[in-house]
C-alpha cells in the first residue's frame, strides 16, 4: 500500500522573508517513503523520511535562499497537507500543501 503523502505536490512555506514555492515530489520505493524538493533554483533530496497514518515527517538541507537544515512535521489530509517546518532555533514556517492531479503531473512546465 502506497504512503499517502505519494505524489507530486504544491507546497508553499510562508516565512519571515516572504512566501517560498517548491514542489515536493514523494515516492514509495519498496515500502519505503523517498522524496525530493525542487525550487527554482535547486533540487535536493529528503532524509529522514517517515510515514506514521497520516503524519509525515522529514529533514532536508537547502542553500537558497539560505544555508539551512530545516524539519518538516505535516498531515495529510486527502490531496491537501499542512503542518509546519523549523529551522534551528528560528519559528516555525506554516507549511501547506495541494497535490497535483495525474494530468498536472504530466502536463509540460511552462
Amino acid at each position: 500500500m502506497a504512503h499517502p503523502v505519494t505524489g507530486t505536490w504544491d507546497v508553499s512555506l510562508k516565512t519571515p522573508i516572504g512566501t517560498l514555492r517548491a514542489t515536493y515530489v514523494f515516492h514509495d520505493t519498496g515500502g519505503v517513503p523517498t522524496g525530493t524538493a525542487s525550487t527554482a533554483s535547486e533540487t535536493v533530496a529528503l532524509t529522514a523520511l517517515s510515514c506514521v497514518e497520516d503524519r509525515v515527517t522529514w529533514r532536508q538541507s537547502v542553500t537558497r535562499p539560505m544555508r539551512l537544515h530545516l524539519d518538516f512535521d505535516v498531515v495529510v489530509d486527502g490531496d491537501t497537507l499542512a503542518g509546519h517546518s523549523r529551522a534551528g532555533r528560528l519559528p516555525r514556517t506554516a507549511v501547506t500543501g495541494t497535490r497535483r492531479t495525474p494530468a498536472q503531473v504530466t502536463r509540460p512546465a511552462r
